[in-house]
């Protein structure tokens, strides 16, 4: 499954905050979105999900135009969604934050996508039923991570999973995203700078101004199936 942004434009309270993105993410591939605060990079995620509304371009999932599909739709494609400031529901428990998902999405099989979750990172089945309030900021990503992979079985999408967490917290998040890899699972990671990740990615798109100035190679051999 591929992923390709064609032409995109974002304009929020007449400003334009994305200005004709166009990116492309292959099958199984890890690519990372950087740039400073400010620059679109969350827009891009929201606009991939379909949270945020298009002034122009194409969205193509696996070859299909999915410009006006729906967020619950694209969600049944496989898109998992971790934002940056986690939206966990405070009152709920993590497993219950992590099932959210599934509950308003029947394409999902929330009890083997959990399993998979606990399996991936079994730290998570010891804090379960406790309340998302009551966890540590670093805690609430890993629940986050795995509210994400419920659903995204095909395509992650990652919003400054590294900010704000405890090195060694920040290692384990990066572990995980590793441990995922030849599963076919594509992963895109918006982030300020590269120091956590630039081991797991093969390419790194620089975006400033709402515009990708410029796309690096990460992994040589990589550059030998996708053309940037």
């Amino acid at each position: 499954m591929s992923l390709k942004l064609e032409n995109i434009q974002v304009t929020i309270q007449a400003a334009p905050i994305l200005r004709g993105i166009s990116l492309e993410l292959g099958s199984g591939e890890r690519m990372g979105l950087v740039g400073r605060n400010g620059a679109g990079k969350t827009t891009v995620m929201r606009t991939i999900t379909g949270l945020a509304d298009l002034a122009g371009g194409q969205i193509f999932w696996n070859g299909e135009d999915i410009t006006q599909m729906s967020p619950r739709d694209r969600a049944r494609l496989g898109f998992g969604y971790m934002p940056e400031d986690r939206r966990l529901v405070p009152d709920l428990t993590v497993e219950e934050n992590m099932l959210l998902p599934a509950w308003v999405n029947d394409a999902i099989d929330g009890p083997q996508r959990l399993q998979f979750v606990y399996d991936l990172m079994p730290e998570l089945t010891k804090m379960s039923k406790r309340k998302a309030l009551l966890l540590s900021g670093g805690q609430q990503k890993m629940v986050a991570l795995g509210r994400a992979l419920i659903a995204g079985e095909k395509l992650l999408l990652l919003d400054e999973p590294f900010e704000g967490v405890a090195p060694a917290l920040a290692k384990r998040i990066s572990d995980v995203i590793t441990s995922l890899k030849g599963d076919g699972l594509s992963v895109l990671i918006a982030q300020s700078e590269l120091s956590h990740s630039s081991d797991l990615l093969q390419r790194e798109s620089v975006i400033e101004r709402g515009e990708i100035i410029k796309v690096n190679v990460i992994d040589p051999a990589f550059a030998q199936r996708v053309p940037v």
